[in-house]
């Protein structure tokens, strides 16, 4: 499988860096199987930094379902209660439940913030959240959480891009 880490630099040696701020899935280190997607990121990276070039790096890993095998491994097949309890937790700093090491589900990017805001000051019910998100189209994530895990990438090559553009 191909997946891809979209930054402002070159990222061939993948590593845990503790960010500060929360992410959907917790501490880790984040690609997607989508190039669109990685492409984007490397613009937003680029644009709040203020640094660097919009860059997407690739890496090959194994199947989820071989890596469920010897990790750790939480799959959200779609954005469910379960999901939206795991982002929400995350997202706030209050997750405290099972660690892995590698999780992979859908994104709650920036197309769904309103959505989220809104559930998070009580205006949404969960039910009416997870209506709304269905109904989008949500990308994919897959995060690294452990070293071990992050062994399994295997670094393929570099997309530099001009901003907003493949």
């Amino acid at each position: 499988m191909i997946v891809y880490h979209g930054s402002n630099v070159i990222v061939a040696r993948p590593r845990l860096v503790h960010q500060n701020r929360t992410l959907d899935f917790g501490y880790g280190f984040y690609t997607t199987t989508n190039l669109n997607q990685a492409i984007s990121f490397a613009d937003k990276v680029t644009s709040r930094r203020q640094s660097g070039s919009p860059c997407v790096s690739s890496y090959v890993v194994p199947d989820i379902e071989k890596l469920a095998g010897r990790y750790k491994v939480l799959v959200f097949s779609e954005p469910n209660e379960e999901w939206l309890d795991f982002v929400f937790a995350n997202r706030n700093g209050m997750y405290a439940g099972k660690q892995y090491d590698i999780i992979f589900g859908p994104v709650a990017n920036d197309t769904i913030y309103r959505t989220f805001v809104a559930y998070e000051e009580g205006i949404l019910t969960k039910e009416e959240t997870i209506a709304r998100l269905k109904v989008k189209e949500l990308y994919n994530q897959m995060t690294f959480a452990t070293e071990a895990a992050l062994n399994e990438l295997t670094y393929s090559g570099q997309l530099p891009i001009e901003r907003g553009k493949p």
